[in-house]
């Protein structure tokens, strides 16, 4: 089992490079936002939950978050492996995946970060904001708080991983597919060293 752990800033082209990995490696896609969406609208206990607290503009508690990752895990848990997309968030939700893979044998192979500098990231989003027609795509104070949350937050995250030697930083700059081509090369040597392990 891959289990990928992606992490990449706003306009890093993650949830691109995200489709062509899942295509490449047949690994399960387990977003943590597209979870939380479809438990939302489930009807479930935990959905009406969820609902409550995003209707009333309330963050999703970890414990819920970490409830909903554990129940994609434990039913898939014959794929082929996970990227992991906006999960962990904290150390502490990394350490409870490095739990919870464990218990089924399992655990994080990579932490793959896209690394894009900051000037770079603004007009990406600039552009996709004329596109998309989105009003926080467009907003230059908006897209700079982006991104200095995300520095802000992935870093433990980062160490935490880098202490494991698992932490790969990939440059996110060039054409889709050389930037792919570097996200492979660093899987396949992930892959090569588990197995060697």
């Amino acid at each position: 089992m891959f289990n990928l752990v992606i992490f990449g800033p706003p306009g890093s082209g993650k949830g691109t490079q995200s489709e062509y990995i899942i295509k490449k490696y047949g690994l399960m896609h387990l977003s943590t936002g597209d979870l939380l969406r479809a438990e939302k609208n489930s009807g479930s206990e935990l959905g009406n939950r969820i609902k409550e607290l995003i209707d009333a503009g309330n963050l999703v508690p970890d414990e819920m978050v970490e409830e909903m990752v554990k129940k994609h895990v434990m039913l898939n848990r014959n794929a082929a492996g996970f990227i992991f997309d906006g999960f962990p968030r904290t150390t502490a939700q990394a350490e409870w995946l490095d739990n919870l893979l464990a218990c089924i044998g399992e655990s994080v192979t990579l932490m793959l970060t896209l690394d894009v500098d900051d000037d770079e990231l603004r007009t990406r989003i600039l552009e996709r904001g004329k596109i998309s027609g989105r009003a926080d795509d467009q907003n230059v104070s908006i897209i700079n708080n982006r991104i200095a949350v995300y520095h802000k937050q992935t870093q433990p995250v980062i160490n935490f991983y880098a202490a494991q030697d698992k932490y790969v930083s990939v440059n996110g700059v060039g054409s889709l597919d050389k930037v792919f081509d570097r996200i492979c090369r660093a899987m396949d040597n992930a892959q090569q060293l588990e197995l060697a392990m």
